[in-house]
């Protein structure tokens, strides 16, 4: 495949990002790597090898769910290091 300038511009287009002449050369070069890098894994045979979907046989392992007792809302608003009778009080986060 034959990477052009316009082509890296394209590309560099789509991705929102601007480059120099020099940044340009290199992002070339290193494509053209790429693409040679995948078009070697094409001359693969791979005939009759199933796609790996999973890197191990594991499947999603889950814990049991199990009731735990809490805080109750008094005992947590007591502790709270600042808070009323009913909400916490926290730090203004947003400023406008």
């Amino acid at each position: 495949m034959e990477l052009s300038k316009e082509m890296i511009g394209h590309l560099a287009s789509l991705a929102r990002l601007e480059f120099s002449d020099e940044e340009t050369a290199r992002i070339g070069d290193d494509l053209k790597r790429m693409i040679a890098f995948v078009e070697k894994l094409q001359e693969l045979d791979t005939t009759g090898v199933e796609p790996l979907l999973h890197m191990t046989e594991n499947v999603d392992i889950f814990r049991t769910d199990e009731v735990q007792p809490s805080l109750d809302r008094a005992t947590a608003l007591a502790i709270a290091p600042d808070a009323d009778n009913q909400y916490f009080f926290v730090p203004k986060v947003i400023k406008k």
